[in-house]
């Protein structure tokens, strides 16, 4: 009987153990279990680091300064006068909305903001920009400051016939728009044919009273006995041929 009771007392000790030891571990469970779940949901977040912010923020807009303006010139032999297709930049400090850059038409004219078109063709380019200047400050600007700057040349183009090696009609270069040599002009028509008579060389120029034919000797030029002849745009240059 009383080893009955001790055994049944034993076993009810037992399970009471185990009962508790599986509680205590069921309930360690849940609060690890609850902890991270804390800890996931949480509202705050690790500081973000500067650079991240950097990388993650977007670029400031761009702001536009104006219209855009070619300002890229070129710089023009002393008291170059504009003609027809010169590409003139103006520029009115202070006055974005009035800058522009163009090519002057075949009758010397260039359109201008407010002004409509002017004429800017026989002008050098400081008297162009006092005309300009002259213009704004009659009727919209206080003292207007202006500039007119030189873009680009018009193309200007010479033409070399008869006894030189390539004949033909050649652009004055970018450097002497406004003329060269003639001892350059005969180079870049390839020089003169074995048949040439460089001393019979005639030119036809147009000028301000019509057509007139120059005479001139290559020879004399060439040895320095005379002054070098400057070829201009527009001009017909034709070697003769040797007699001989």
């Amino acid at each position: 009987m009383h080893l009955i009771s001790m055994t049944t007392r034993s076993e009810s000790a037992a399970r009471w153990n185990f009962s508790g030891t599986l509680a205590r571990s069921l309930a360690l469970a849940l609060f690890v279990l609850a902890t991270v779940q804390g800890h996931a949901q949480s509202p705050t977040a690790a500081p973000e680091s500067s650079s991240a912010r950097n990388l993650l923020a977007p670029a400031p807009p761009s702001t536009s300064t104006g219209p855009s303006v070619t300002t890229n010139s070129v710089t023009a032999p002393s008291g170059y006068v504009l003609s027809a297709n010169d590409q003139v930049a103006v520029e009115v400090f202070g006055e974005d909305d009035l800058r522009t850059n163009g090519r002057l038409n075949g009758e010397g004219n260039l359109s201008l903001p407010l002004l409509g078109s002017v004429h800017l063709g026989g002008l050098t380019l400081t008297q162009a920009t006092s005309r300009v200047t002259e213009l704004y400050a009659r009727d919209y600007l206080v003292n207007p400051k202006v500039n007119v700057s030189l873009v680009s040349y018009a193309k200007r183009r010479f033409t070399i016939l008869g006894q030189v090696n390539r004949p033909g009609s050649f652009e004055m270069p970018e450097g002497s728009p406004a003329g060269i040599d003639l001892l350059e002009a005969i180079a870049m028509a390839g020089g003169y044919t074995r048949i040439a008579a460089p001393e019979r060389i005639t030119v036809r120029r147009h000028g301000s009273k019509g057509d007139e034919v120059l005479k001139v000797d290559g020879k004399r030029v060439a040895r320095g006995g005379a002054n070098n002849f400057k070829v201009v745009p527009g001009d017909t240059i034709t070697v003769g041929e040797s007699i001989f």
